[in-house]
């Protein structure tokens, strides 16, 4: 009787529990949760993603403490001093299939470390694994030295004595003295950059600028070249006293060596001028630690790359970067708001209309190596050829538009972009009242002025989010770069100090292929791994500010136009 009593009241509590649970999903609740659910689980992935680049990347410069360790294995005794680099463990086959003893080790797991321990010139590799279980002592000497090479990586060793003019001092300090010298071969060896750079630099090219201009009336039937040998010969006079100056200074970076004691006792003698600092690292605090913590993204960030792009910094990378979204944006911008204005105020809308906004939307999904060949062959080969034939007549058989540079890239990367420009203003502008059109046009006002004054003004939020997403995507583009000028090393950089200032014809290097090339052709893979998490993580870097400073500019000019819209 209690279960017949129980049976009507259950089943209408169940049917007003499902009659609940149905009306909850027509309010469209669960499909808010579900997008707010999704929106945050990519939030998180694209945070953690970053994170994981900036810890793999930031952790590089941090000046880690050397350990001196003694280990022993089949092999014979070892002793080697480095850094950790990396922890992580094996499996037993694999640990036996190195060639160890397979009595040495009775568990699944092995643990091994990566011992970043330098001297690559003495005593190579300067990456290698040690055993957890084959350490027989480990130790911090606190007058363990890291050293900075210009090449061939770091060393490591303790410092036995300093040498000028091959003979040895003894100096007080010992220390001390090591970086006043290291001081003085860091002004000697900016002097010799800036004389390089500068006023050599500068030489030369007034010395081709001379060259062209002979050559130039060479093929005019021109004879007389007295004022340009003139020049020529003052031009060279001047180089002499340069590359003396120059001389001079080489000579005085020749002056100091050092020899220090690497860790299986061998004596390295390093000549002064290929350091470009040493630090004590068991010797340091936190806080000289977190000084030269910055001052190596610092020199990361202004440096150019040294040993196949696995040491120094990546400037010239970032400044090829920056400049050629600047100038890609400058000219995708015209080109995509002029195509979008003559489709939506211009053009007879009809079929042939409707076929042009479908090849743009379809141009939007094209792969961009596709694009990088149409560049090569269109703009480099055609156009720049053909430039090179009416108005460097003088410098062929070398090209000088006619092969792949800055101006070809932004161009390529401008053509790649455009169709994200268009269909972003085109949207803008269709989200303009008719009424405003008709408006300006009763009052007086032409096409033109209606065009430029209010429909345009009012468009601009549009056109921004345009260039927005066009940057986001050229500033992390490489394949079509590889084909119309970015290169692996770029000599000088796109602007210096002689006229025009701006050389659109130069190569560059790009963060994107400077990724590519740490990643995958990069000669000591161990070495550039964390340049490679680095680089990658200044590149987003530059991406996010780029978009941050177009938002910013939007948004104020949509909450000054939003009135209107209304």
């Amino acid at each position: 009787m209690e279960t017949s009593e129980k049976l009507p009241q259950d089943f209408g509590a169940f049917h007003r529990q499902q009659l609940g649970i149905g009306l909850w999903f027509k309010s469209g609740d669960p499909w808010i949760w579900l997008t707010a659910t999704a929106v945050g689980a990519c939030i998180v992935a694209v945070l953690g993603l970053l994170g994981l680049i900036a810890v793999k990347g930031l952790s590089h410069f941090w000046p880690s403490d050397v350990v001196t360790i003694n280990y022993a294995n089949d092999f014979g005794e070892f002793r080697i001093a480095g850094e950790i680099v990396q922890r992580e463990s094996i499996g037993r086959n694999q640990y036996l299939e190195a060639g160890s003893n397979s009595t040495a080790i009775e568990t699944d797991q092995v643990e091994r470390w990566m011992i970043k321990s330098g001297n690559r010139r003495i005593n190579a590799p300067d990456f290698r694994w040690v055993y957890k279980h084959e350490i027989v002592q480990q130790l911090k000497a606190t007058d363990m030295l890291v050293f900075e090479r210009s090449e061939w990586g770091n060393a490591y060793g303790t410092l036995v004595g300093i040498k000028e003019h091959g003979q040895s001092i003894e100096p007080d300090n010992p220390w001390i003295e090591l970086q006043k010298r290291i001081d003085r071969v860091t002004d000697l060896r900016d002097e010799a950059r800036r004389i390089q750079k500068g006023a050599i630099n500068r030489i030369n090219y007034k010395l081709e600028k001379l060259r062209l201009e002979k050559r130039k009336r060479e093929l005019k039937g021109e004879l007389d070249f007295t004022d340009i040998e003139i020049e020529r010969d003052r031009l060279n006079a001047e180089y002499l006293v340069e590359e003396q100056r120059l001389r001079d200074i080489i000579t005085q970076l020749e002056r100091d060596e050092i020899e220090i004691r690497i860790a299986d006792g061998r004596i390295s003698t390093i000549a002064l001028r290929n350091i470009i600092r040493a630090w004590l690292p068991n010797e340091m605090s936190f806080w000289q630690k977190l000084g030269h913590y910055f001052s190596s993204i610092w020199i990361f960030l202004s440096q150019e790359s040294r040993e196949a792009n696995t040491e120094g910094g990546v400037f010239p990378a970032l400044f090829g970067t920056v400049l050629m979204v600047l100038l890609m944006s400058v000219l995708v911008t015209p080109f995509g708001v002029i195509a979008a204005l003559y489709l939506r105020e211009y053009a007879k809308q009809g079929p042939f209309v409707q076929l042009i906004r479908i090849a743009v939307n379809n141009l939007a999904g094209v792969p961009s190596i596709v694009y990088g060949v149409f560049g090569l062959g269109f703009f480099i080969y055609l156009v720049g050829g053909s430039l090179d034939d009416l108005f460097f007549q003088a410098a062929q058989p070398a090209p000088t538009f006619g092969t792949p540079g800055l101006m070809w890239a932004s161009l390529t990367l401008a053509l790649l972009t455009v169709p994200v420009v268009i269909v972003s203003t085109e949207e803008g502008l269709t989200r303009i009242p008719s009424e405003l059109r008709e408006g300006s046009l009763a009052l007086g006002a032409t096409k033109a002025e209606t065009m430029f004054k209010i429909i345009l003004p009012m468009a601009s939020p549009s056109i921004l989010t345009g260039v927005i997403l066009a940057i986001a995507r050229a500033a992390g583009e490489v394949a079509p770069l590889m084909l119309v000028g970015v290169v692996k090393l770029a000599p000088t950089l796109p602007i210096d100090g002689n006229f025009p200032f701006l050389h659109l014809d130069r190569k560059f290097m790009h963060l994107g292929f400077h990724i590519y090339d740490l990643g995958f052709q990069s000669p000591n893979v161990d070495a550039a791994r964390p340049l490679v998490f680095a680089t990658a993580f200044l590149l987003v870097l530059i991406i996010v500010a780029l978009n941050l400073t177009a938002i910013t500019l939007r948004n104020r000019l949509e909450a000054r136009y939003r009135e209107a819209l209304l």
